[in-house]
């Protein structure tokens, strides 16, 4: 899939479905819960009544009760011994807190304990297909059968005493017959103490009515809801839903991001085949736009690189004519020199030339290293003023008739400044080397330390450099016909050595009018600590 919608759209459906199947498994485990605790909250109140009113009785007794009771629920009741109930750990342990346990068996049957006696370990058991309508019946008659007991004006209150200490899950109510809101056909059922079974307020529900004998009080079960399961059918929908919609927005996002990626790659395919002016078009300010503007910078910069390495291959091919030329004259007049003064002249001759040669392919490999990428720089203190004195020294017999001065303004600082040694005595020497070459009386070499920087300056006395031509001066193989004229030597990459070595410091170098000897003032400048 070469798409990136499809990509992204079929990594979204993998992890829907794989989120959609957990979620399957957790509503089931869910609706398992709910529906143990839902038995649990309707059976709870009931079998802790009937387990209570056992206690007390003894056996036969509560052979009888069970019988009357299991005629009423319509379900086997039994009482058996704790220790032959094979209970797990953690429901012996809500067993004996007096908890009612509701545990499923089958799909459609659970077994309902409920302790009756701790000291005889008898529990009070039953299999119930579901919570049905004798189950409420058999309550309300058990309710009823317990009320009976105590004065009718006191009921009211003994149910709500019994409905929190039994724990029923559903609300239990007292009325008054004529005030409850049943026809004429279900009062009189009630008065013949028959169970009235009714929909609740909301048609959703069912509630329960029985009339207590003797009184004219009617205890009222419910509403009891039926329990509704999360159906997964709405997860598959609501899934299938999202992820349209999921789609729809995604298509649309990434639709304009492929569109942007596919003008980048179009340009890339331009570039590759050498049309180096092509470029990208950069929309936004996002990651793709950052993308296209480096794409574009790399672009110039590879351009500007292969305009150098045009300029460069001409240029050097030209100054490689001369001396070749000279030396093939040489080579011409050795072969008829007449006299071996003259073969000497000419051999010291083709031997300057050679000398020439060797200087020049030694400019052109050190300019090539600081240009094609980043030099194996060590960079460590340095004493720029010992470097400076130095040069200083090494330079002093080529300036016959010129002044060369040092002056030191940096009070001691620049003896240790974080500097590549090899490359900054380089540096110095073409710039004091190029002032040389132009200056009329005075050469002077400035050392600074300010705010963190460290500063060369070269000044001569000489023409100078017009304003238009001081960037110009930096580039490969350029030399000025004006000021500074092909007379004067060298091969126009000394001052583009010194832009470089000072780029390479995290630095520049730059040139202007010199204040003082009115001619050039060249200046280098980079931080005292890399």
């Amino acid at each position: 899939m070469n798409s990136i919608f499809l990509r992204i759209y079929g990594g979204m459906l993998l992890v829907l479905v794989a989120v959609s199947f957990l979620a399957l498994i957790s509503i089931r485990m869910i609706n398992d819960v709910r529906a143990e605790d839902y038995r649990e909250r309707m059976a709870t109140g009931t079998f802790r009544l009937m387990a209570d009113n056992l206690e007390p009785m003894d056996e036969a007794e509560r052979q009888k009760a069970l019988a009357v009771w299991m005629r009423l629920i319509g379900v086997p009741l039994e009482l058996r011994r704790l220790d032959d109930l094979g209970l797990e750990s953690g429901n012996w342990s809500r067993l004996i807190q007096g908890r009612v346990l509701v545990l499923s068996r089958a799909p459609a049957e659970v077994r309902v304990y409920s302790l009756v006696d701790l000291s005889q370990q008898q529990v009070l058991t039953a299999d119930i297909e579901k919570i049905s309508e004798q189950l409420g019946r058999a309550t309300l008659f058990l309710i009823a059968d317990e009320l009976v007991r105590h004065p009718e004006s006191d009921m009211p209150t003994w149910l709500q005493r019994l409905r929190r200490d039994k724990g029923f899950g559903f609300p239990l109510n007292l009325t008054r017959l004529n005030e409850t809101d049943l026809d004429t056909d279900q009062r009189r059922r009630l008065d013949e103490f028959d169970t009235v079974l009714s929909l609740g307020p909301d048609g959703n529900a069912v509630m329960m009515y029985m009339k207590i004998p003797d009184t004219n009080w009617v205890v009222s079960l419910g509403p009891i809801y039926q329990m509704q399961e999360y159906p997964p059918e709405m997860l598959l929908m609501t899934g299938l839903l999202a992820l349209s919609l999921s789609g729809l927005l995604i298509y649309l996002l990434v639709r304009q991001l492929e569109q942007r990626l596919m003008n980048l790659e179009s340009a890339a395919t331009h570039l590759a085949r050498g049309n180096l002016d092509a470029r990208a078009e950069v929309i936004g300010s996002d990651s793709v736009g950052s993308l296209a503007r480096a794409f574009n910078d790399m672009a110039g910069h590879l351009q500007r690189m292969m305009r150098i390495q045009q300029e460069m291959i001409r240029a050097v091919s030209h100054e490689l004519r001369t001396p070749v030329a000279r030396l093939r004259f040489g080579l011409e007049m050795v072969e008829t020199a007449g006299s071996e003064v003259d073969r000497k002249r000419y051999l010291d001759s083709m031997d300057g030339d050679l000398s020439e040669l060797d200087k020049l392919v030694d400019e052109i490999l050190t300019y090539a290293r600081l240009e094609q990428g980043a030099p194996a720089l060590v960079l460590q203190p340095v004493d720029v003023l010992a470097t400076v004195e130095q040069v200083v020294a090494e330079l002093l017999p080529l300036a016959a008739s010129v002044q060369l001065e040092h002056e030191d303004l940096s009070h001691g600082r620049a003896h240790a400044v974080d500097a590549e040694a090899r490359y900054l005595h380089r540096a110095l020497t073409n710039l004091v080397s190029n002032a040389l070459r132009h200056a009329a009386a005075r050469v002077k070499v400035t050392t600074r330390v300010a705010n963190g920087r460290c500063r060369l300056i070269v000044e001569d006395d000489g023409p100078g450099i017009p304003e238009a031509y001081r960037e110009r001066v930096f580039t490969p193989f350029l030399r000025l016909d004006d000021s500074r004229t092909r007379a004067s030597g060298g091969y126009g990459l000394g001052l583009s050595i010194v832009r470089r070595i000072a780029y390479w410091h995290r630095g520049y170098a730059r040139v202007e009018t010199s204040k003082e000897l009115g001619g050039a003032a060249f200046i280098i400048d980079w931080p005292l600590r890399q």
